[in-house]
């Protein structure tokens, strides 16, 4: 009885091939295969080792709704739609609550924040002509929020009332006149800084592209100014508080807030306003909910 034979791979049956042609060559004997280049082995890698040494493809970037809580360009959406809520909120009041809720003071801050934000937006590279055109809504719809004001405060004051909006056009006029000629100024200003050699570096900081002779610099820091004002009306009563406008005040700091702390470089200056702004209206905002509401 036989034994059975084992069976041999290929490529073990290659290899032994190519010993015996090479032991023949040696010797002096010749060989059909010695003569043809022998074909290399081919190295088998099994599916797992294969897949353990290839590293996995990049990924493509985080999406709108990916890791939504540290998500900049959510936050940043937010953050840009509450902006079209501080236009929203004053066409609103404008068509359905009379002008009695309107603050003089928040009113006239916002259309400084929103003019200077909307130049911003136009010189920043690049364009931002989305921003720039929420800003210049806020701007109109603020604006004609401050007419009425304006007319309420002088038909119901009597002449007293008359007087003291006759002097807050004066003062609006003496200002809008400074700011003019700050601005014409501006860029001989921050030439003369520049060449003036100031220590410890603070020429080329003041003179800077960010520095307070730009709107660069001016924008956010107007953010403050809308704070100001809240404080400013700590004590206005609740039933002249615009509930349109302080929630859209109130999620704008919010978003933005936190929008801060997730951009690279963090920028803590943004972050710290953007608190202020939503601590001091959510203030008036609970005021009036628990007025009316509870």
């Amino acid at each position: 009885m036989s034994a059975t034979r084992p069976a041999v791979s290929p490529l073990l049956r290659q290899a032994y091939k190519q010993t015996y042609a090479s032991l023949r060559v040696g010797r002096g004997g010749t060989s059909t295969s010695a003569s043809t280049p022998a074909k290399p082995l081919r190295r088998v890698q099994s599916s797992s080792s294969s897949s353990s040494s290839t590293p996995p493809p990049p990924s493509e970037g985080e999406g709108m709704f990916t890791n939504p809580w540290s998500n900049a360009k959510l936050w940043g959406g937010f953050g840009a739609a509450a902006g079209w809520g501080m236009s929203g909120a004053a066409i609103y009041d404008a068509s359905q609550s009379g002008p009695e809720i309107i603050s003089l003071n928040m009113t006239g801050v916002l259309i400084v924040y929103s003019s200077l934000f909307a130049r911003w937006a136009y010189v920043v590279k690049p364009q931002n002509m989305m921003l720039c055109a929420c800003h210049v809504t806020n701007v109109l719809a603020q604006a004609n929020q401050m007419k009425r004001g304006l007319e309420y405060k002088a038909e119901q004051g009597g002449p007293a009332g008359k007087e003291e909006v006759d002097q807050l056009m004066k003062s609006a006029g003496v200002a809008g006149a400074v700011g003019a000629v700050a601005i014409a100024g501006a860029p001989a200003m921050r030439t003369a800084v520049a060449g003036a050699n100031l220590p410890f570096g603070l020429s080329a900081m003041v003179a800077g592209d960010a520095g307070p002779f730009t709107v660069h610099f001016w924008a956010p820091m107007s953010k403050w100014l809308i704070s100001g004002a809240s404080f400013m009306d700590l004590d206005r009563p609740t039933d002249k508080i615009s509930v349109a406008q302080f929630t859209a005040l109130t999620a704008t700091g919010f978003f933005f807030s936190r929008y801060a702390l997730l951009v690279k470089p963090i920028n803590y200056v943004l972050c710290s306003v953007n608190i202020a702004l939503f601590g001091s209206s959510a203030y008036h905002l609970t005021r009036k909910i628990k007025a009316d509401y509870l």
